[in-house]
């Protein structure tokens, strides 16, 4: 085992300019080996600041022990460690609520250059790719966990990730390291423990090399989501057009070049555009995407997912979240029109120009609303909203100024958001956008 510390150092090459190199440990094997293997690197290499994180959950009172073997481990080998505790959130799943809480806790201390390391092998890669195919997952999830990705304000990487678990443990005897042994490791109700000690010695006793041949399979599925992921940059470059609407600052897309696309582009394109935004659905949940789609044009479809909604309108999906799936509070009286004001829940407004005279005040659309327009005498609102073609979404939030009683503009659209000479506009900054344009 002495071309580890070797091997170890051609991987991280690429992150040797890291600003510090953090490892996430938990007193295991891998974590300890990973340490170990970093430590005898640096007695022969330039290599970035090394600290490890240790993060205690609190679920069982064996783990109230740990925290003080990772201390005295670090303090042999000269390493800082910082120990970190958290709450888990109760759940369906405890396993996912601890690796949510500790994920969070090394996306916070991981700042912008400095990379935690973490000590996940091969055999946690085939594991990961059985339990993902037995819950149905598609080509991203078989993918199983990427060597790299970003973390917080820098990354995460898995230098271990093609390292059968044997070796770990054979350089881990070699160096007479001492590991923790977590007892809920042997309990075969967690759905990983069960493929970890029922599934997989049944299925190495028939095929030795099932973990290689899995992990495998798994680069291959990364590989073949990096071209979903290509694929899917193309198909939605071409929907991100203009809109006539670009000041509501909405992530929205053309409807029609997504349209003219096969279903499973369609979806591929969506789910990488959503990506950013909300959890993904399943499968069985995209009949929403096909009822946006080929709703009638005079309908108001939506689609609702986890964090917010898919509105279709002008042409277009919109992404609505947030203070946008609320109606804001009105009226708001503005007592100083020389400075903007602040409408809760939807930004701000402004006016640009000359500041009409008159108490004002801000409201929203109720219904029925009438305006006064030169030339064209007395305008239905709502008739007003058509001939422009705000999307139904938004004609609810769009700030209205009164004096008094009298409609005097609505913010943002062209002809109706200045007064009748002309020495003023109402400017509406929305939630999204508001902070970057003031």
């Amino acid at each position: 085992m002495a071309d580890m510390p070797a091997l170890l150092f051609q991987v991280l090459k690429p992150w040797r300019t890291a600003k510090a190199w953090h490892v996430a440990l938990s007193g295991g094997l891998d974590s300890t080996v990973l340490l170990h293997l970093l430590v005898q690197l640096r007695q022969t290499h330039s290599i970035p600041p090394i600290t490890a994180v240790h993060v205690h959950h609190g679920l069982q009172a064996a783990a109230d022990t740990w925290p003080a073997h990772c201390q005295a481990q670090c303090d042999g080998l000269g390493v800082p460690l910082q120990v970190v505790r958290v709450q888990v959130q109760a759940g369906a799943s405890v396993e996912r609520a601890a690796r949510d809480a500790r994920y969070q806790a090394f996306a916070a201390l991981t700042a912008a250059g400095e990379v935690l390391l973490v000590g996940q092998h091969r055999d946690d890669q085939a594991e990961t790719l059985l339990f993902r195919l037995l819950r149905g997952a598609g080509v991203g999830g078989l993918a199983a966990m990427p060597h790299q990705r970003r973390l917080g304000a820098g990354h995460l990487f898995r230098p271990l990730l093609d390292v059968p678990r044997a070796r770990l443990e054979s350089y881990a005897r070699e160096q007479g390291l001492n590991w923790i042994e977590d007892p809920s490791n042997s309990q075969t109700d967690f759905s990983r423990n069960f493929l970890r000690h029922e599934v997989f010695p049944v299925l190495t006793r028939r095929w030795p090399q099932a973990a290689a041949s899995m992990a495998r399979s798994a680069s291959h599925c990364a590989e073949a989501q990096g071209l979903l992921e290509e694929l899917a940059k193309q198909d939605l470059l071409a929907a991100d057009s203009a809109s006539d609407f670009a000041w509501l600052g909405l992530p929205s897309l053309a409807l029609a070049p997504l349209a003219s696309l096969s279903p499973a582009r369609q979806r591929n394109a969506l789910r990488h555009w959503l990506a950013t935004l909300t959890s993904l659905p399943d499968t069985d949940h995209w009949a929403g995407w096909d009822a946006l789609r080929d709703a009638r044009n005079d309908a108001q479809p939506l689609w609702k997912l986890a964090e917010g909604e898919l509105h279709r309108a002008a042409g277009r999906i919109w992404w609505l979240s947030a203070d946008w799936l609320h109606q804001p509070a009105a009226p708001v009286p503005w007592v100083q029109p020389d400075q903007a004001l602040v409408l809760p829940g939807n930004g701000q407004v402004r006016f640009v120009g000359d500041i009409p005279d008159g108490p004002l005040h801000v409201s929203y659309r109720q219904g029925g609303e009438v305006m006064a327009l030169a030339q064209r005498g007395h305008r239905d609102l709502k008739r007003l909203f058509n001939e422009r073609g705000v999307p139904l979404f938004a004609r609810g939030r769009l700030p209205l100024l009164y004096c008094n009683d009298q409609l005097l503009a609505v913010a943002n659209l062209g002809g109706l958001d200045c007064g009748p000479c002309g020495r003023w506009k109402l400017q509406w900054l929305p939630t999204s956008s508001d902070q970057g344009l003031s």
